[in-house]
């Protein structure tokens, strides 16, 4: 996300806050995008789930949540909006982390039935062939992680949220936050710490 980026999320808003319903959409869409790739990278490593469920098919039932939780809360900058959003994908990535792989997840109940992954395959790299035993700890890492996310500082959890959620270089972010890169750097260094504390050094890759 460059600078301009936030400037149109800041007009968007602006226009929302005079009554152009579509800025609103504009802002969904923003939001939505984001946790689509969010979405895609944390399930990137198991091949069961897409044997249960389309990437698609879990977006299609997050859209409408994501969507009124944002209208609930009036928003006047950038920075809340990008505050909000990021809050709301990462309940939405717990969600779904839960709904796979908790104790009466979805997947727990079907995986069994799924047929073996080969792992004979020379064209499916060592790492990805999950299986029913190694996915839902995996994820259930994730869902921890995310709540980890949102145990930081303040200050470390909006850097996190800005680099990690929204994608932002160091300078876009300090730029958001109105502080000095050097400051940014140091959040985000404060942040991953206490994340891998708080993981016990097991911190899934970004």
């Amino acid at each position: 996300m460059s600078t301009d980026s936030t400037t149109q999320l800041q007009g968007w808003i602006d226009r929302l806050n005079a009554g152009d319903e579509t800025a609103f959409d504009e802002l969904i869409k923003h939001a939505y995008l984001r946790l689509q790739r969010l979405t895609q990278r944390m399930l990137r490593d198991f091949p069961r789930v897409h044997e249960l469920e389309s990437t698609g098919d879990v977006l299609h039932r997050a859209y409408p949540r994501l969507r009124k939780a944002l209208r609930e809360v009036p928003l006047t900058t950038a920075r809340e909006f990008l505050r909000l959003a990021a809050l709301k994908i990462r309940q939405e990535l717990i969600d779904l982390a839960r709904h796979y792989f908790g104790p009466q997840g979805e997947a727990a109940h079907r995986a069994a039935a799924l047929p073996p992954i080969s792992t004979e395959s020379a064209a499916v790299p060592a790492d990805d062939r999950a299986d029913s035993t190694h996915e839902p700890s995996r994820l259930l890492d994730w869902s921890e992680f995310h709540q980890c996310v949102e145990a930081l500082p303040p200050s470390e959890r909006e850097v996190f949220n800005l680099l990690w959620y929204h994608g932002m270089t160091q300078a876009e972010a300090a730029a958001v936050l109105d502080v000095s890169v050097p400051t940014v750097k140091r959040w985000w260094l404060s942040a991953r710490l206490l994340l891998q504390q708080s993981l016990h050094g097991d911190m899934p890759t970004p």
